[in-house]
């Protein structure tokens, strides 16, 4: 049985430790036909207001914009060994704004939650403004942790609004 939380931060501290521990997720998007696909990403994290809010950096392939496009709706699946999990049920969206790339950018350079991250440099050589970096912002609506040893299950909803 999952015992529900009002806050996210009855739960925060369970899931960046477990976002640390595990660092890449299986991303899940959905096409046209309800078809899931996974593919394995790393999400970096910050808490905004009180709510969780995940940002990938990623190329902005035609499949997952197909599928962002068709359906925002999408799962962070984190798993490792000892049978800890999280998943992360979101609403998605491709960003476009410049001053917002760069703040993800940064978040990806000093790790969020510390430890998690990379430097994008890597991989776009022109920097926040490369046209090949794309940004997929998640807003969750369900964030479950679940502790491997016994099965604890938490799960965070925001209040209806």
């Amino acid at each position: 049985m999952a015992t529900r939380v009002e806050d996210f931060a009855d739960l925060a501290d369970e899931f960046h430790q477990y976002v640390r521990d595990i660092v890449y997720c299986s991303l899940i998007t959905v096409d046209k036909r309800n078809r899931p696909r996974a593919r394995v990403l790393l999400p970096v994290w910050e808490v905004v207001d009180g709510r969780p809010v995940g940002w990938i950096a990623a190329y902005k392939t035609p499949v997952k914009t197909a599928h962002i496009n068709n359906n925002p709706h999408v799962t962070c699946s984190y798993w490792n060994p000892r049978q800890n999990a999280a998943y992360v049920d979101s609403v998605s969206e491709w960003i476009e704004d410049e001053t917002v790339k760069r703040e993800a950018w940064e978040l990806y350079r000093k790790g969020s939650p510390r430890g998690v991250g990379y430097d994008p440099i890597h991989y776009w050589k022109g920097g926040p403004t490369d046209p090949e970096y794309g940004l997929l912002r998640m807003d969750p609506f369900r964030v479950q942790v679940l502790r491997g040893r016994d099965m604890r299950s938490r799960i965070w909803q925001p209040a209806e609004r």
